[in-house]
């Protein structure tokens, strides 16, 4: 997936601001997809200059004009394509991960404060996934059940991560 198919998909939900946009990523697909500010608003020019989104500036009174964002008619086809075309397989990328294979390096404390540190961050994310997904309640449209499948699909990979962390505990206690 890149950025601009990501962007695409929630302009395709509604037009937004560059402001709202991070706010959106925030608010709904941060689990499995993040964008930076700076990425957002480079993705946005890109797909403008492409005519795969457009621009509508609204004035405001006494604050700067608004630029609100939406998807062409030619950005839905680029969407839909995306969406259609055979998913690549994911890119296996983790700092994690990484700092875990070269942990040899460490002690036995410093392999225990890398794993804790872990756990830490996983259980607050696990939280924070559990407050979304009951703030959500089960999703009555076919659009609201297949977001929320993204959501449990976070759920399940938290929860397999810390039973993964256990484990280790164990080899390292």
């Amino acid at each position: 997936m890149s950025m601009k198919h990501a962007v695409l998909g929630l302009l395709d939900l509604s037009p937004l601001t560059g402001y709202d946009l991070k706010k959106a990523f925030d608010e709904s697909v941060n689990h499995f997809w993040s964008g930076d500010q700076a990425q957002i608003y480079r993705t946005l020019t890109a797909l403008v200059d492409a005519g795969l989104a457009e621009v509508e500036v609204v004035p405001q009174d006494g604050r700067p004009s608004r630029k609100l964002h939406r998807v062409t008619a030619a950005g839905r086809v680029e969407l839909e394509r995306w969406l259609r075309a055979d998913p690549e397989p994911a890119p296996a990328r983790s700092e994690f991960l990484a700092r875990v294979f070269f942990a040899p390096v460490l002690d036995d404390d410093g392999v225990r404060d890398l794993l804790r540190a872990r756990r830490t961050a996983i259980t607050a994310a696990l939280q924070r996934l559990t407050a979304l997904d009951e703030a959500e309640g089960p999703g009555e449209s076919r659009d609201e059940r297949l977001r929320l499948a993204t959501l449990r699909n976070g759920l399940a990979h938290a929860r397999a991560e810390l039973d993964w962390l256990d484990e280790m505990d164990r080899e390292f206690a």
